[in-house]
């Protein structure tokens, strides 16, 4: 019996020894790179695990395992004060606990409980216990604070951020949210309908960009205020979805956090104003999502459908609200004195929602911001060219001088215009002297000899002359045809031009000038057929050969933008698919720019790239 004994205590002491040359008690196992890499930049928000601070604060509070069964209870007793720990450890633990158990609850008042705890943390009454630049908690409260409001206002079902003065609940008491009604005014728009840009999946855009710092990054839709009309935004259409941040500031936050009542006041702020506020004598930067506002103001938009359209028919109405867009020029954001408006052109069967993706990128290059103001131009892109180019170049002299009647805003006379494909003949219209060039192709005498109505010489003058616009001082032509197209000849013409009906605001006039002035009309145009904008650039027609032989005036600086889809070949041989290189090539440009593309050049990286390039020459100028 004693030697079995033996013989088992000698086994376990074996079996004891064994473990104990296999592995310490403490010890270290070496990670690979990504688990490395997870561990030092996991939290609640990267993918829901605590991070290595947060755990620090429940292990030393022997808490860790009740919060997976407990965590209300948990969240309750570091509330309270139960561990001896600093202040700022504490707070940033609570918020990264109460935003978890939000997530996983549902439980709205945890939302904003972890965002009042990351304010906190961020905004200590105690200058010396900010969180320092370098500390990693940093950035993950900001974006608890922004996550928390957003996500504290949203309703469950509608999805919709619902801002309202009121008292709501939080886990250990209340906040008392106070909102001055003019917050949501916007010029004579309203803003409503709130959308976290972060519930906002992206598509179709190269980058989803997003201004760092604090506050909910929304997106608001615009609702008119009946009555209300300020010249700075008379322009701007409502179906604009503006990018707007909430900021809630809180007041005695740290008193609040121990009797139970937090105060605090929520103002919203757009990029158009103030970039950053001031917490506690800090200047803090202001959260922005851009991008997002730009992607759902295009979703599901009419621009799209109706491209086709407006180049098939001359009378398509662009625009619901005529009387405000009588001349197809909005704008993207309100008037500002001192920024220089930036045209874009669109091209054939082709909306202003072609720009997305270089708007994208202009809007949220902060070198450019605060520099320039986005102007559009839309039109029917049937219609004649320089029917076309009197509307374009007629609206820019109407807007300047609506917005600018006494001419004290110098920037407006900086003026640059972008044009793609027949965009680009538009443009060039603002840039040239054309004498009576155009006029003397159709007309045996002077318009002022002609038998009509002041109404109908005012459109003829419009149409036929032009003089460079005293306001413009680049323009950048993108894949334009100056000579024609190709696709523009033959049977493609022929088949467009039964198809393109032209408006009755061009016909109205020349029916009128057929019947009481024939004589003053040459043989050719009384014979030819009104033409379409596709007979224009048909390279045979007499009207491209004219255009081109017009040079850019002196005194306006021009660029080339030449897409070549094969750049590898010879040349005269280079073509986008729509316009040839010889066609889109002119002298006397301050620089050419050859990208490798299709047609669409104005969508490429590289192409937007040089515009940026064009754009920040311009403000040295």
């Amino acid at each position: 019996m004693r030697s079995s004994c033996r013989v088992g205590w000698d086994l376990l002491l074996a079996v004891v020894i064994l473990l104990q040359g296999c592995a310490t008690p403490v010890g270290v196992r070496h990670l690979d790179l990504k688990e490395a890499n997870r561990r030092m930049t996991e939290s609640v928000l990267s993918d829901g695990h605590l991070s290595a601070p947060t755990m620090q604060i429940l292990n030393r509070a022997g808490l860790a395992k009740q919060f997976e069964s407990e965590p209300t209870e948990v969240i309750a007793a570091l509330n309270t004060g139960i561990l001896t720990a600093r202040e700022a450890d504490r707070r940033f633990a609570l918020a990264e606990l109460s935003f978890l158990h939000a997530t996983n609850s549902g439980d709205r008042s945890y939302f904003l409980s972890a965002a009042v705890y990351a304010y906190a943390f961020l905004f200590p009454e105690d200058a010396g216990r900010i969180p320092d630049a370098f500390d990693p908690r940093l950035r993950t409260a900001v974006m608890i604070y922004n996550q928390g409001i957003a996500e504290g206002f949203t309703d469950a079902e509608s999805k919709e951020v619902l801002l309202k003065t009121g008292t709501y609940k939080l886990p250990f008491g209340e906040l008392i949210v106070r909102i001055d009604p003019n917050e949501f005014r916007w010029g004579p728009f309203r803003m409503d309908n709130f959308v976290a840009s972060s519930h906002l999946g992206v598509r179709g855009l190269y980058n989803d960009y997003r201004w760092p710092g604090i506050g909910s990054a929304l997106v608001a839709s615009l609702k008119h205020v009946p009555g209300e009309q300020e010249a700075a935004f008379t322009r701007i259409p409502p179906a604009l979805k503006m990018a707007a941040t909430a900021f809630l500031q809180l007041e005695n936050v740290e008193a609040g956090l121990r009797d139970g009542r937090v105060e605090g006041t929520l103002a919203l702020y757009t990029t158009q104003e103030n970039t950053s506020v001031s917490v506690g004598g800090r200047t803090v930067p202001l959260e922005f999502g851009l991008t997002s506002a730009l992607a759902y103001t295009l979703e599901g938009s009419q621009a799209y459908t109706m491209e086709l359209k407006g180049l098939l028919s001359g009378d398509l109405e662009l625009f619901k609200h005529t009387a405000r867009f009588k001349d197809n020029v909005f704008l993207m954001a309100p008037y500002h004195p001192g920024r220089i408006p930036l045209v874009f052109v669109h091209g054939t069967a082709s909306s202003p929602a072609r720009w997305a993706q270089m708007l994208n990128e202009i809007l949220n290059d902060r070198e450019l911001w605060n520099r320039y103001q986005v102007w559009l131009f839309t039109y029917n892109t049937g219609n004649p060219i320089l029917y076309s180019g009197g509307i374009l170049t007629q609206g820019l002299r109407n807007v300047v001088r609506e917005l600018d009647p006494d001419g004290k805003d110098d920037a407006l006379r900086k003026m640059v215009v972008i044009g793609h494909s027949q965009g680009g003949l538009l443009t060039k219209l603002t840039a040239i002297d054309s004498g009576d060039r155009f006029w003397d192709r159709a007309f045996t005498v002077p318009i002022d000899q002609l038998d009509v109505s002041p109404e109908t010489r005012a459109l003829l003058r419009r149409s036929f002359f032009y003089e460079p616009l005293p306001f413009v001082h680049r323009v950048v032509f993108i894949s334009t045809p100056h000579r024609g197209s190709h696709l523009a000849g033959g049977y493609i013409t022929d088949m467009l031009r039964r198809l393109i009906s032209l408006p009755f605001t061009l016909l109205s006039p020349l029916q009128e000038v057929f019947e009481k002035s024939p004589e003053a009309v040459t043989a050719r145009a009384m014979e030819a057929e009104i033409p379409r904008s596709t007979d224009n650039m048909n390279p045979d027609s007499e009207f491209i050969k004219t255009f081109a032989s017009i040079p850019i005036a002196p005194g306006i600086i021009a660029h080339s933008i030449i897409a070549v889809e094969n750049p590898e070949d010879p040349q005269e041989e280079w073509d986008d698919g729509v316009v040839a290189y010889s066609s889109a090539h002119i002298d006397g440009v301050a620089s050419e720019f050859v990208v490798h593309s299709g047609h669409s050049a104005q969508e490429s990286p590289v192409a937007i790239e040089e515009v940026r390039r064009i754009l920040v020459e311009n403000l040295k100028d």
